[in-house]
């Protein structure tokens, strides 16, 4: 059975990409290792904030810049959870688009 999966990456002006496939080929294998790269890097992002919190020396500028990061990485692992509840039986999608760390940035 063939499903329409939100890919973890945005296409072009941040639109997302979806994926009309049955889990098992190229562009489906490619997405779930970006997947579990994105998360890997969002582990190790909430480490390093846990060091920097603690550092009392940490400046704004290092701090924002963590921000910065965090946001992007919470957009991923959002776009993550939207991509597989989607794929589960019986979930209702989501109706508003995953926003990118572009769109949240002011």
């Amino acid at each position: 059975m063939k499903d329409v999966r939100l890919l973890p990456w945005a296409g072009e002006g941040g639109k997302p990409c979806y994926l009309d496939t049955d889990g098992t080929g190229y562009v489906s294998r490619a997405a779930d290792t970006v997947e579990r790269v994105q998360l890997g890097m969002a582990d190790e992002l909430l480490e390093h904030a846990a060091d920097m919190l603690a550092d009392r020396r940490a400046t704004p500028a290092q701090l924002r810049f963590l921000l910065a990061r965090m946001s992007e990485a919470l957009a991923d692992a959002c776009r993550i959870a939207v991509s597989r509840g989607g794929r589960l039986a019986g979930f209702e999608s989501v109706s508003e688009p995953v926003p990118t760390p572009e769109a949240t940035r002011q």
